[in-house]
């Protein structure tokens, strides 16, 4: 498919895992993909895979968190490909799973920034291009574990209900504009944040039972993520707006129970 031929793209957290998945499905439907890490080998890494595909990348290393960041982002896209489409923020931090009476505002701090105040930039400075040229599409990544408790850490569940908020405000905000504004609810997908997820399961000797309380009784991989990026980031979710779409193997359909303690 080139659903995304000719479009002018930016994915954040792109180093690796889903950011990673995302700019190559990107590229294969025709984007031209801004790729900006925090890390310059896994950054550069991503882009010689796109390339090698045929695709077109470029990268760009630095920290998405930032505002200055994030306006330099925005203008290198322009700069390079000629405009902005496409605004996929996407990187995060997963807390710690401090228990809740010992954890501090720092740590809160830490992934407000990164999870949060990374959303608003991305909204804010792609917002105000878009709006500017009629229109265009931002992506937020939030998590399933938004959606109830003891799905992750808890700093980092209340920072993408937070995520969840801003992609509904966003899109009314931007009402008329032409700029839509959604948000993917990833469930537990196998990438480099995760991984310490998988490596406690592969001691325990319980691998095989990692995603088991899902209806699909499996974990995700990053290319089912990107694969719902590129349809937000297409026309064929041109009528969709404010929408938060939990991509969890169905585990956000039911109620699993596990226990943070205090």
């Amino acid at each position: 498919m080139n659903r995304l031929t000719g479009k002018r793209t930016v994915i954040t957290g792109a180093g690796s895992g889903i950011g990673r998945a995302s700019a190559q499905r990107f590229a294969q439907e025709g984007a031209s993909v801004l790729v900006v890490g925090r890390r310059a080998a896994n950054t550069e890494e991503t882009v010689e895979l796109v390339r090698a595909e045929g695709g077109v990348a470029s990268a760009m290393v630095t920290d998405a968190s930032v505002e200055a960041n994030v306006e330099a982002i925005v203008a290198r896209c322009i700069a390079e490909f000629g405009g902005l489409d496409v605004f996929f923020a996407n990187i995060a931090t997963p807390g710690t799973n401090t228990p809740l009476l010992e954890q501090t505002v720092d740590e809160w701090n830490d992934v407000w920034q990164t999870n949060v105040i990374s959303c608003f930039l991305a909204a804010k400075y792609a917002g105000r291009h878009m709006t500017a040229q009629g229109g265009g599409s931002i992506i937020l990544t939030s998590s399933a574990a938004s959606l109830r408790a003891n799905a992750g850490a808890i700093s980092y569940s209340a920072s993408k209900a937070a995520v969840n908020s801003l992609t509904q405000c966003a899109a009314n905000a931007f009402a008329g504009t032409g700029v839509r504004v959604n948000a993917i609810l990833p469930g537990l997908v196998k990438t480099q944040m995760t991984e310490t997820v998988f490596e406690y399961a592969r001691q325990r000797g319980s691998e095989n039972r990692i995603g088991h309380m899902t209806p699909m009784k499996r974990a995700g991989q990053p290319h089912e993520i990107a694969a719902m990026a590129a349809f937000l980031a297409s026309e064929d979710s041109s009528f969709v707006d404010g929408q938060l779409f939990s991509v969890d193997g169905g585990v956000s359909s039911t109620h699993p129970f596990g226990r943070i303690a205090l």
